[in-house]
């Protein structure tokens, strides 16, 4: 009992007693606001029908704020404690100080990111973001706390650091290099509408071909098809050169260019039984009564012979497929009308006659172009033998196969 007594009266333990006691009402105050206080905003938010306070719960800007809750205690109840060493007093005040500041340096912070949440609630603000411009205020702000701290810690002015970084600023400049650039690189972005969240574009040096799903400070990220997450440097969208597809959904057209290769040993004149046929298609039928007028008028002109065939013109396969392609784009209900559209022959090649079809959709979804597409030249590739044209394609080892057969079933049917 006596070591008891002589413990109690002890200057040392009366000092940490009183100090546990101001620790205990500060984590106290830090509950009963973290579990009450916040638990009960939560409730209210969830049950109002307004986006912008989900926001803030979902920043956690009320969860940052209880954090004041035992700051305060602690600055308050030092004196209200009373018996407390004189340095150590001073301490405590100085330390509740510094952590009311971090803790309202990342409130705000949080308040600015559900600020950002907030912003782009609607469709068209996404179309300018302004990510990068709250995350510069973010580090402006830390930048200012981290300053203040340290004055409060040291019992200094503020404006002792402030002109020591005068001083730094070269070290500065080069610490924050990627920061400022990413800061032009946002404003240039922005005001220029260059790329914006929800765009497809395409940037091959980085790796990236699919959605913009966020535009920060410093970086972009980017979705690609295989779901993958590709990060550019915001200030590459500047340096280097990427390709937006905007423009492209905003038209309401995408691009089909793509080639037939025609067989050149195929391409001849129509025979007239064949000019007769063709002339009674749906999709012929004016191609062929405008352009058999045109040829009898220029082959009844004076001076030409109609035996021989460098005097006199006549229909050709190809031309006539090229119509009817033609033609055919020009029905097909999924094709844009208001947008170019040609069918043209290429220069000639190993690989045969390339006929270009060159025209848009008007639907620009992926899976819907591609779909349309196919349709397309799966009706192309089946119609071309109608015209006595064949699709150029390399000889496969079936063919060959094929082919050496061939010559033995001759050569025995020649035998018997």
């Amino acid at each position: 009992m006596e070591i008891l007594n002589e413990l109690w009266a002890a200057p040392w333990f009366e000092q940490l007693s009183r100090f546990a006691l101001l620790i205990a009402a500060a984590l106290l105050a830090y509950g009963f606001a973290r579990i009450w206080i916040v638990a009960v905003i939560r409730r209210v938010v969830r049950r109002t029908e307004t986006h912008w306070d989900d926001a803030l719960v979902r920043n956690e800007v009320f969860l940052r704020l209880a954090h004041f809750a035992p700051a305060l205690v602690a600055f308050y109840g030092v004196e209200f404690v009373g018996g407390l060493d004189p340095t150590l007093e001073l301490l405590v005040k100085r330390v509740s100080v510094a952590v009311m500041v971090v803790v309202a340096a990342l409130s705000v912070g949080a308040f600015l990111s559900a600020a950002n949440d907030i912003y782009s609630m609607s469709a068209e603000n996404r179309h300018r973001p302004i990510k990068g411009y709250l995350q510069v205020l973010k580090i402006l702000l830390y930048v200012l706390a981290a300053l203040s701290i340290v004055s409060i810690l040291l019992d200094k002015s503020p404006w002792i650091f402030v002109s020591g970084i005068g001083a730094m600023s070269a070290v500065l400049l080069l610490i924050f290099k990627d920061t400022i650039l990413s800061l032009v690189a946002s404003i240039q972005l922005t005001n220029n509408d260059m790329v914006h969240v929800g765009d497809w574009i395409e940037m091959p040096k980085y790796g990236a071909d699919g959605d913009v799903i966020d535009v920060a400070l410093h970086t972009v990220k980017v979705q690609n098809w295989d779901k993958t997450i590709t990060t550019v440097p915001t200030h590459a969208l500047i340096a280097d050169s990427f390709k937006n597809w905007r423009g492209m959904s905003a038209s309401g057209g995408r691009r089909i260019k793509r080639s037939l290769f025609v067989d050149l040993s195929t391409v001849r004149f129509l025979t007239p039984e064949e000019v007769e046929r063709f002339g009674s298609w749906a999709l012929l039928r004016d191609y062929i009564g405008s352009k058999t007028r045109e040829i009898e008028a220029y082959n009844a002109e004076p001076g030409r012979n109609a035996r021989i065939s460098a005097d006199i013109r006549r229909l050709t396969n190809l031309g006539t497929l090229r119509a009817y392609i033609q033609a055919y784009l020009r029905a097909h209900p999924k094709i844009h009308e208001g947008m170019t559209l040609l069918v043209r022959q290429l220069q000639p090649g190993p690989e045969g006659l390339p006929i270009e079809i060159y025209c848009f959709t008007n639907d620009t979804n992926w899976n819907t172009y591609e779909g349309i597409q196919a349709d397309l030249f799966d009706h192309l590739l089946a119609i071309v033998h109608e015209f006595g044209l064949r699709v150029f394609q390399n000889p496969a080892g079936s063919d060959l196969a094929r082919f050496a057969s061939g010559e033995r079933d001759a050569e025995g049917t020649a035998s018997a």
